[in-house]
């Protein structure tokens, strides 16, 4: 069960509805990589991103745990007017995204999986991996996914997960950080087992694809990387054009970004990030208290 009052005062509700904002959250820094395929598709946009990263990260929480987070999540977008909602990881919607389509019926809210139908179909070894936390590896949208389209296409999909590499992304992405060898390695196993594609299953991972992609070519390795952000940006416009729900062009305007933890870390991490992916835009930062567990 949700625990009442843990999070920020509501905003007031926007008098025109396509002028409400849309909300997107993640356990942390990661679903940034996902905001950002969003906005460069509908820049006019209002944005508030929610980053709870008090508790991040969500890949090692039991499934209870990671439903009742996400339920507090959505609860506060709700209440902020949002006019559709994104859940920008893997691992709640992986556990989470059923209970709140459930509690909150008013507005679309939009999940996350793997990005795995379109690596299989384009696999030419029959074997792909994805890399991703454990509570998505284990979670049923995955594994639904993989039953459907991989296994009667006769593709391997071997699945992997390192611990250290949300740290590492929440971090700053240190150089002299364990995931970096932790890394190489996994570049290692998936030449050996000649992988072509690699999916990255977890919102954080798109922003090392740059030094992913700069190591498996330095390899020589055969390996394409692929993500889902851009299939859900598409999937944002499609909702919110059917709804008659786009916000006209105008202004560009700032982006609210709220953090459940320290606002100082928060800020450093997530300037640079947005600045790899989007031109420079105005962010106002917020806390937003939630209750230690």
């Amino acid at each position: 069960m949700s625990s009442p009052n843990l999070w920020c005062q509501a905003k007031q509700p926007c008098t025109n509805p396509a002028d409400a904002p849309i909300g997107v959250f993640d356990s942390g820094v990661g679903g940034l990589s996902v905001l950002a395929h969003i906005m460069q598709a509908l820049p006019h946009e209002r944005y508030v991103y929610l980053a709870d990263t008090l508790h991040v990260p969500y890949g090692g929480r039991s499934a209870a745990d990671i439903e009742r987070l996400t339920i507090d999540a959505v609860r506060w977008l709700m209440a902020q007017g949002c006019k559709l909602v994104v859940i920008a990881c893997n691992s709640a919607s992986a556990y989470g995204l059923q209970a709140v389509r459930q509690a909150f019926t008013q507005v679309p809210i939009v999940g996350l999986v793997p990005a795995i139908k379109p690596a299989v179909l384009a696999s030419q070894t029959r074997h792909i991996a994805v890399l991703a936390t454990p509570a998505t590896l284990n979670g049923a949208l995955l594994n639904t996914v993989i039953a459907q389209v991989a296994a009667p296409r006769g593709v391997t999909v071997s699945k992997y997960s390192l611990a250290s590499l949300v740290p590492w992304v929440e971090a700053g992405m240190p150089s002299g950080h364990v995931a970096v060898g932790d890394l190489a390695n996994l570049l290692d196993t998936l030449s050996a087992q000649a992988v072509d594609y690699l999916v990255l299953g977890c919102t954080h991972y798109p922003f090392f694809q740059d030094y992913l992609r700069a190591q498996i070519t330095q390899t020589g390795a055969r390996l394409t990387l692929i993500d889902s952000g851009g299939a859900i940006a598409r999937r944002v416009v499609s909702l919110l054009k059917t709804a008659n729900l786009l916000r006209p062009p105008s202004d560009l305007p700032p982006l609210t970004l709220v953090t459940t933890g320290d606002i100082a870390q928060t800020q450093a991490v997530t300037t640079r990030l947005l600045a790899q992916y989007l031109p420079p835009r105005v962010v106002e930062f917020q806390h937003c208290g939630l209750m230690a567990q």
